[in-house]
């Protein structure tokens, strides 16, 4: 019986997907106890034959694609939710590789803990090319989204939730908290995002706890091209438009502009912090993130890709 699905959304990145999947097939579950769902958002490489021939030597694991034409990551989440039965779903990136014991946390996780209805797994940041030295904790944040809150099983600390490419939740969820919003997330390469906070946040309205379970560990890959002046501008500008996004929808647009005048107050002090240490590249893109950020907030939701 099929005990936990893993979806994983892509688009035109077939060499990643098998990257990927490379790790997925190593995972110590039985196979008889997952499944896995590739959906192919639009992708006009070779990533159909790719996968077929990836799978066709995997014969024994329940490896499929199927196809969504809507663009955009959250309709591709959206589609492979509806095509799985299973219980249990875990959702990854195609720019990822995750352990073995991956699937096999979730699932155990789940069975001991049954008032749990979501959870987030670690996360570490690989650099094939080398970490930039302009980077800090606060500008690997949006870029990697490194994790990890320790060995055991616990909540989620405040103000944290799970990453989107490495969480899993019960899919009786979906039913009464709704789907992925399509509004939000990225599309054909536009960096848009906030629909895992839109999410994470219906389900902790609702009264559900986030737990974060250390043994799903997941390597997030950044290549080169992530480390970008231009990338990273346009990555907090996204950042900033996204959440103008949703608190417009919530009707908490004030209080987002607040909150974000107090955080330029913080950014101030971090980067004097760390002109005092001789490191004027981190603090220098830590006010251009802040920059960008506040640029997409105040400036109208204007995405770019």
């Amino acid at each position: 019986m099929i005990r936990i699905s893993l979806i994983i959304a892509t688009h035109n990145r077939a060499q990643q997907l098998i990257e990927a999947l490379e790790s997925v097939v190593r995972q110590d579950l039985p196979p008889g106890e997952w499944e896995c769902v590739v959906v192919n958002n639009n992708s006009v490489d070779d990533t159909r034959e790719r996968f077929a021939a990836f799978a066709a030597h995997c014969p024994e694991l329940n490896l499929r694609m199927v196809f969504e034409s809507n663009p955009g990551l959250s309709h591709a989440r959206n589609r492979g939710l509806r095509e799985i039965a299973a219980p249990l779903v875990a959702i990854i990136d195609d720019d990822e590789r995750v352990n073995s014991g991956f699937l096999r946390a979730y699932a155990s996780f789940f069975d001991t803990h049954p008032d749990a209805a979501v959870a987030g797994g670690r996360i570490i940041a690989e650099y094939p090319a080398g970490r930039p030295v302009w980077m800090s904790h606060y500008t690997e944040q949006p870029i990697a989204n490194p994790m990890d809150f320790g060995p055991e099983p616990r909540p989620f600390p405040a103000g944290r939730i799970p990453g989107g490419g490495n969480m899993a939740f019960r899919r009786s969820v979906v039913a009464k908290y709704g789907d992925f919003d399509p509004v939000l997330g990225r599309v054909n390469g536009k960096l848009t995002g906030g629909e895992e906070s839109d999410f994470f946040q219906r389900l902790q309205r609702g009264g559900e706890t986030l737990w974060y379970v250390p043994d799903a560990v997941m390597w997030h890959i950044i290549p080169p091209q992530k480390l970008t002046l231009d990338y990273f501008r346009r990555l907090s500008r996204n950042v900033g438009a996204s959440q103008r996004l949703r608190a417009q929808r919530d009707r908490r647009l004030p209080k987002a502009l607040a909150a974000e005048i107090a955080k330029w107050a913080v950014t101030l002090l971090l980067a004097l912090g760390y002109l005092l240490r001789f490191s004027p590249r981190k603090a220098l893109w830590l006010l251009r993130l802040r920059c960008g950020i506040s640029r997409g907030l105040f400036g109208g939701g204007k995405r770019e890709a």
